[in-house]
């Protein structure tokens, strides 16, 4: 499965020589597109032969608008009310923006060790279950006495704990099953029931919905200092053509992204000291196209970036132009905590973090 990565920049077009927070919020949004993140839904896909979309009507009427910029904010509302007007978001590919997949295969183990070590492996090929033998940006921080179990990482893929490696890294990682493990309070127990409620699908993916609970609840009863939320449904509703439905789970990704930020805003070890990064791990197909990716989907190599930080960069454009690759998004991760030199030290073949 391919999860939407979500990954909110700190600074403007330089990140800071300091630490910019001092906890980070990490969400991936699987296989979403550039093309509707920066320009909303697109009119010749709401259609039932190029969608799959039984309600047109519907569809129309709650993400179709005249003009692009109105399109993407009826679809993710907080991206471009908040984090566009706070932070920085890359990858608007017809605007002068490109971040780009450097491993060349476009499917999703593949890039999510991309996004976390910061350099491709071509030892990763396939989306099988196999322990990545990368040390991500999540295990390092994991091993420094002052993150040592504050790190933690949900997803809605069982591939999850292969990616972060959490028999060898040690980090609280949760990527199918119940949300909550060893639940022991009446809340606990009535999420897990719930999630057993729902339909396996797609077997041995979740709905995002559990894995948004399962994060939620984590992070305002553990309080880990980086967090990281793997959502897939964007990516599994584009595999099954129902571009409606794909349109759907990108906002719903949009609503646990503002979801998140007001937790930690009403929280007072998070609030003006955390960070918010969002990516994707891979684009997808154009046209006919829109539903795949992979070795053979050549424009499945486009992705984006957003970044927010606690202060902020009002009055100042959202968008930023140039050339950056998925490689780069680890070493962000641990610029924005002031650590991005120690980072590469300890991992001399990952990119720099993002600059101008």
């Amino acid at each position: 499965m391919h999860t939407i990565a979500l990954l909110v920049l700190l600074s403007a077009t330089q990140l800071p020589a300091g630490p910019a927070a001092d906890r980070v919020l990490v969400v991936t949004l699987d296989g979403l597109r550039w093309q509707e993140l920066f320009g909303g839904a697109q009119r010749e896909l709401i259609s039932q032969r190029e969608g799959g979309v039984a309600d047109t009507v519907g569809t129309l009427r709650r993400f179709w608008r005249e003009t692009a910029e109105a399109r993407r904010e009826a679809l993710m509302p907080f991206l471009w009310g908040v984090v566009a007007s706070r932070g920085r978001i890359l990858g608007d590919s017809a605007g002068g923006s490109v971040v780009r997949v450097s491993n060349g295969k476009r499917f999703s183990y593949p890039g999510y060790n991309e996004l976390l070590s910061g350099a491709p492996d071509d030892r990763i090929n396939s989306n099988d279950k196999i322990p990545n033998p990368n040390v991500t940006v999540l295990e390092w921080l994991n091993r420094r006495p002052a993150f040592r179990g504050k790190v933690a990482a949900y997803g809605s893929w069982d591939v999850l704990p292969f990616i972060v490696n959490a028999a060898r890294s040690g980090i609280h990682t949760n990527g199918d099953g119940p949300p909550v493990s060893n639940p022991t309070t009446p809340v606990e127990r009535a999420l897990n029931d719930l999630a057993a409620d729902l339909p396996p699908y797609w077997g041995t993916v979740r709905f995002d919905a559990v894995t948004m609970q399962g994060a939620l609840h984590h992070l305002r009863t553990r309080q880990p200092r980086v967090l990281y939320v793997m959502l897939g449904d964007t990516d599994e509703w584009a595999h099954e053509r129902r571009y409606d439905l794909y349109l759907d789970a990108a906002q719903r990704g949009d609503r646990f992204l503002r979801t998140l930020w007001e937790t930690v805003q009403a929280m007072p070890g998070y609030r003006g000291r955390t960070a918010l990064i969002v990516a994707t791990d891979h684009g997808r197909g154009s046209g006919e196209d829109w539903t795949d990716h992979g070795r053979e989907v050549p424009a499945a190599e486009r992705i984006w970036f957003a970044v927010m930080t606690p202060k902020g960069v009002n009055g100042q454009r959202s968008t930023v132009n140039g050339t950056f690759t998925q490689a780069q998004f680890a070493a962000t991760i641990a610029a924005l905590l002031g650590l991005e030199r120690e980072f590469r030290a300890a991992n001399p073949k990952a990119s720099p973090a993002l600059s101008p």
